[in-house]
């Protein structure tokens, strides 16, 4: 920014659009970089990073196998059969993978703001924002993903959906959608940590928490939640709406279904408010103990 001088007083433009633009492709540079800094690490390590990639599959894994003993003694959950429910597990659980691959590494800010090791990257000439986000990048994540692929191949293979173009580009659509709504929730739960530094896990419920709570038929659940999810820390958006609209399933609280086509703008809307939060919350820093 350029310094403008009025009388005594020293003014500062505002930025540009062009300086704007200029951050954001500096702070995607420096998340890449610190990227193949960690990916390297992990490749230096292959037969631990196969093992740990494996682990993480099968962890996640064991959430649907509960869903496949329920349905042992079940045919239908909250009128939803066992391909309809893979279909939610499938969208969300690929979704919040992708996010916790990116952005993962948001929830170990409260350790840096009360260790004061946050210091540091503030005097490096990079973004405070992609250094914490890219901090740790943990290659084995690719597990959760792999797993809810799987799950998802496994319900667009058995049920029956009378496919549609607008059908067919709903499903890249909201786990892209879904991805970058809890990024924004990762991006914002960081912020929160400013203040509140042992927090990690309230960020944590949102995040993990959602996922496993998107994986259910929002049937089963109280209205009260549902409107919570949809309207307040709109996770609904992430794989309810739309993929309701794929299964041709009415949506909660008699919403239209034109709000499945809304994932992309919730998805905005959510990262501008986390962006905010996070210039607030790293300008109210002043150094461990704050």
């Amino acid at each position: 920014m350029a310094d403008v001088r009025v009388g005594p007083i020293v003014a500062r433009e505002p930025e540009t659009a062009f300086a704007e633009r200029s951050r954001l492709v500096e702070g995607v540079r420096a998340y890449g970089l610190i990227v193949a800094m960690w990916l390297r690490s992990t490749m230096a390590y292959r037969a631990s990073f196969v093992m740990t990639a494996l682990g993480n599959f099968v962890a996640t894994g064991l959430d649907f196998v509960a869903i496949l003993l329920m349905f042992t003694h079940i045919d239908v959950l909250g009128g939803f059969t066992l391909p309809e429910v893979a279909l939610l597990y499938g969208t969300s659980a690929t979704a919040f993978g992708l996010s916790d691959l990116l952005l993962g590494s948001m929830d170990r800010l409260g350790q840096r703001v009360r260790d004061g090791t946050l210091d540091t990257l503030l005097v490096r000439p990079v973004p405070v924002l992609a250094q914490v986000a890219a901090d740790r990048f943990a290659l084995r994540r690719l597990g959760r993903i792999t797993q809810g692929l799987l799950v998802l191949g496994y319900a667009l293979g058995t049920l029956d959906i009378a496919w549609a173009p607008l059908k067919v580009a709903m499903l890249p659509m909201m786990v892209l959608s879904g991805a970058a709504v809890f990024g924004a929730v990762f991006v914002a739960g960081g912020a929160f940590q400013f203040w509140a530094q042992d927090a990690s896990q309230v960020q944590n419920a949102f995040t993990y928490g959602g996922t496993t709570l998107l994986q259910y038929p929002p049937s089963v659940f109280a209205k009260d939640l549902v409107r919570g999810v949809t309207f307040v820390v709109p996770l609904a958006f992430a794989s309810w709406l739309p993929a309701l609209y794929v299964l041709g399933r009415d949506y909660p609280l008699d919403l239209p279904r034109w709000v499945a086509f809304l994932p992309p703008l919730v998805a905005l809307g959510c990262w501008v408010l986390a962006g905010l939060a996070w210039r607030v919350g790293l300008r109210s820093y002043r150094s461990t103990g704050s």
